[in-house]
Order: structure tokens, then sequence, then C-alpha cells
């Protein structure tokens, strides 16, 4: 019973995409998103006005446990600690199509991945797979922030199937479109809810000769400015495949969706001299199925030009 867990959990820590391990590093029998779930978190419906934008994401994931289909811990010793730095460069342009102010932007991430498995233990740092976001349309209005956008992740992170990291590339193409807003509750912005929806629809793996399912993911929040400078709020995230993973004739594939929820909350300060904005944010995820259920934490910087 023990051995056959064993080789199941290691095959599915194989199956890693770039950004998984809850938007991070690590999979499960089915892939899960390339989107890191929870970067954006208060105000992430919102695209910011025209200009320059240099922005630094910091993420870090830690979990000691691995959930099945049903979300019931799998009697494993099991430990993944995973860091993500990602930059991106955002241009929002004075261009507007249809009322709106045309943009696009680049994710550039690098992962570390360090996994324990029953005292087996892998560690792994590299390129992950870039994202590429040609077009986003925001409008803003005196009450309300809205913007869709459509981008697509690139296969250049690498793949290590003879790891329990699974390297840091899923070896996919993937298409990804963007749709958020945010309500003003008061005139003077203060009181705000925001949320932002990501779907992702992928192309075949030919490491794996599985094409992984449609993922789906939301995030968002409610936030109070208490001054110029300084707001605060909660802030919750939701990922989970929409559809099955497909496979060629052979190969196997788990018929389980996997899905997580997580809940917590976030400061964001403005300095306003230097034009730089800080948010640090948690969360502890309240559900996980099918992948791996811990804690999350982002140090976002974002800096204009």
């Amino acid at each position: 019973m023990f051995e056959t867990i064993m080789s199941n959990t290691i095959q599915l820590l194989r199956l890693g995409g770039a950004l998984a391990l809850p938007a991070l590093a690590l999979a499960q029998p089915s892939f899960t998103g390339l989107y890191p779930i929870g970067v954006e978190g208060l105000k992430s419906g919102t695209i910011p006005p025209p200009g320059f934008y240099l922005r630094d994401y910091n993420l870090a994931y830690f979990s000691d446990r691995l959930n099945d289909a049903h979300g019931d811990k799998v009697p494993v010793d099991f430990e993944a600690f995973v860091y993500a730095n990602a930059i991106r460069p955002i241009w929002i342009t004075d261009f507007k199509i249809l009322g709106a102010h045309y943009g696009c932007d680049v994710l550039v991430p690098f992962l570390y991945k360090n996994v324990k498995v029953a005292g087996n233990r892998d560690d792994t740092f590299n390129l992950g797979d870039i994202f590429i976001e040609p077009i986003t349309l925001s409008w803003h209005w005196q009450r309300a922030d809205a913007g869709i956008g459509y981008g697509i992740w690139a296969p250049t992170g690498n793949v290590d199937r003879g790891s329990l990291t699974g390297g840091t590339g899923q070896d996919t193409w993937t298409h990804m479109v963007s749709a958020g807003g945010t309500v003003y509750f008061d005139a003077e912005k203060t009181w705000a809810l925001s949320a932002l929806a990501r779907y992702e629809i992928n192309h075949e793996s030919d490491d794996y000769n599985i094409t992984p399912g449609d993922v789906l993911s939301l995030e968002g929040g409610l936030s109070k400015a208490l001054s110029p400078n300084f707001e605060a709020g909660v802030w919750a995230y939701y990922q989970g495949q929409v559809t099955r993973d497909e496979a060629d004739a052979g190969v196997l594939v788990s018929r389980e969706k996997d899905q997580v929820v997580g809940v917590g909350p976030e400061a964001v300060w403005f300095w306003q001299k230097a034009g730089l904005f800080v948010s640090l944010r948690y969360a502890y995820e309240v559900l996980a199925e099918d992948r791996p259920q811990g804690h999350r934490g982002t140090l976002t910087l974002t800096k204009k030009f």
C-alpha cells in the first residue's frame, strides 16, 4: 500500500508545470494552471492608467500537505517550498480602442523549487514559462474600472521528468484571456470591490503527450483606503480545472479536476515621492483537491516611470 502511494505521488510531482504548485510549481494527477493565482490581489480588476510601469513579483509558497481528489490528506511524508521572482514591464498607451486605453506587457519568471517525498528531496532553479500579453484594453470611469486582455504562455521553462520537482516548465503553449473590474462605493474611492477572471486553454505537451484541461482563475478583494498613501483589505482566490486532461492512447491521465481556494489579508503602501507601490499579502488555502494545500505570501513592487 505505502509503495503504491509513493509511486503515485512521485508520478504526480513529475507532471509539474512552470507555475504550478498552487500556481507556482508542483503538479498532481492533472496539470494546474500556469497563471500564478493570487499575484494581483486587491484592485486586481484595475489596469493602471497610461504610463510605463515595471512590476516585480516575489511569491513564496509552502506546503506539507498533499490532498487527494476529495480534499483529504494523502498519507505520505510530503513537503514543498517554492519561490518565484517575476519581472513584468507594462506599457499602457494613450491610444484608444472603443474608448479604452491600449496596453501590452511581458512576464518573465524565475523559479526555485524544493520538494521532499518520504525522505527523498530534489530542488531546482531555472527560468519558467514566459507570458506575452500583446493586448490589454482598459476603461476608467468615475466610480468603476474595467479591463480585458489576451496573452500566451510560451514553453521556455525546462522540463525534468527524472526529478521530483518536474523542472520549471509545463512544455505547452497556453492561451489566456482575462477580464476584470473594480467598483467604488464612494465618490472619494476609499471603498473598492474588485475581481479578476482568467481562462487558460492549453495545447498538447510534447514531453508528456498530454493536453492539460482548461483552467479558470478568480481573484479579488474588498479594500479600504485609510489614507492617500495606504490601503488594506481582505482578498481571496479560486483556481480550478474546468475540463479534464486529455492524452494520446496508452497514456494514463487522472479523470479528476483539481481546485484550490485561499483567503487572507493584504496591505498596500504608496511612496509618492518615488512613484513606488508596495503590496504585501498572505493567504491560507482553506480548500484544495487533487493538489497541495498550504500557505502563500506575495510581495509586489510597482514602479511608474
